[in-house]
């Protein structure tokens, strides 16, 4: 028998290896999923791992789909570092989206200037939404976690509603979708024959921004030590209300950005599925990531590798979308089962003594015979 056991601090050998044991594990239920399916399990990992690293085309995707993984993932590494619990990227995406869009389509523009107004509104929108669930929290102490996501269905039926109705492209066959956006309101391609833009670069721009604001500077600090010991934040004298502002401001303008930058490039237009989930994909990212600038790169490009596996696996092995997001699921499960092992120890359980015979004397036996 084995119980788990309280380590008398964490595990920084655990701490590393939980991503890889997570990883593995997962390509291991993969390989039992896809035999169940009757897929050679070879060639499937072919298809999801290795296929996209063969050609300049999918190398150029697999960099497109890690942007907007990137971006939100950072923005919500910070919070997350906090304890503030930013579940709404993928509406501050969303909205980010919208508003960068509204300029691109609205603004009667082809100035260099376009661009940047663009951007700048994508990053105003995406913080304008996550301002709801920092002002709640801060005045009323809701819970940032149910009023963010709820925020993102918000965020998905405005878009429907302005795609379907007043931003609807009245040349477009009657299509629910925007007039595409024009050349000055478009990013365009860093590599020519791919679809990889200027965003990308900003996104590891950002990345190396947030390593030097975590790692040298005291709001940073006082973010980190909120997370590790809030008490100890408290007597300090650190600003809860600041940490929970900072931190749910900046994953809307990281994620406002990502979704200008999805409709300004790849998408060229507003359309009712703007993200196939990069939002709360990057919450997977962002704790495969360890919360690290570096981590959330690495783990960015996995979970783009999954997205593009799972497109190829659908038009090569027929098998069903779900699969990509079965992958997701499974990996952030085995993450968790194993960060538990940071904190935690399997120690074997003494088996418990039997409890010995009461025999009485044989003295007092003979006398009671008697």
């Amino acid at each position: 028998m084995f119980k788990l056991e309280l380590r008398p601090e964490p595990s920084r050998l655990m701490g590393l290896c939980s991503p890889l044991i997570a990883a593995a594990l997962t390509l291991a239920s993969g390989y039992l999923l896809f035999s169940a399916l009757g897929t050679s399990p070879g060639e499937a990992f072919y298809v999801f791992f290795v296929k996209a690293f063969t050609s300049e085309y999918g190398l150029g995707e697999l960099a497109l789909k890690s942007t907007p993984l990137i971006l939100c993932a950072i923005g919500l590494a910070v919070g997350f570092r906090a304890n503030v619990w930013n579940i709404g990227a993928e509406g501050q995406l969303t909205m980010g989206a919208l508003a960068g869009a509204g300029v691109g389509l609205f603004v009667p523009a082809e100035a260099p200037w376009l661009m940047p107004l663009m951007l700048l509104a994508g990053i105003a929108g995406g913080m304008a939404w996550a301002a709801i669930p920092a002002f709640l929290r801060t005045r009323f102490n809701t819970s940032e976690i149910l009023v963010s996501l709820m925020l993102v269905y918000v965020a998905r039926l405005l878009l429907l509603f302005l795609v379907h109705g007043p931003w609807r492209d009245p040349d477009g066959f009657n299509f629910p979708q925007s007039a595409m956006l024009s050349d000055a309101a478009t990013l365009t391609p860093l590599v020519e024959g791919t679809r990889v833009n200027g965003a990308l670069l900003m996104a590891l721009v950002i990345v190396l921004a947030v390593w030097f604001f975590v790692a040298k500077t005291l709001a940073g600090y006082r973010m980190s030590v909120a997370g590790l010991a809030p008490a100890a934040a408290r007597y300090a004298g650190f600003s809860e209300k600041k940490n929970v502002w900072l931190a749910l401001l900046l994953g809307g303008a990281t994620a406002g950005l990502a979704g200008i930058a999805e409709v300004a490039g790849p998408i060229g237009q507003l359309q009712p599925q703007i993200s196939p989930g990069y939002g709360f994909a990057a919450i997977i990212v962002a704790f495969v990531g360890r919360l690290h600038p570096i981590g959330v790169v690495l783990a960015s490009v996995l979970m783009s590798l999954l997205y593009l596996g799972g497109e190829s696996a659908q038009m090569e092995l027929q098998l069903p979308a779900a699969i990509t997001g079965l992958f997701q699921g499974v990996l952030l499960f085995y993450l968790l089962a194993a960060d538990l092992f940071i904190n935690f120890r399997l120690v074997r359980k003494p088996a418990p003594q039997r409890a010995a015979a009461v025999t009485a004397p044989v003295a007092v036996i003979e006398k009671d015979a008697a």
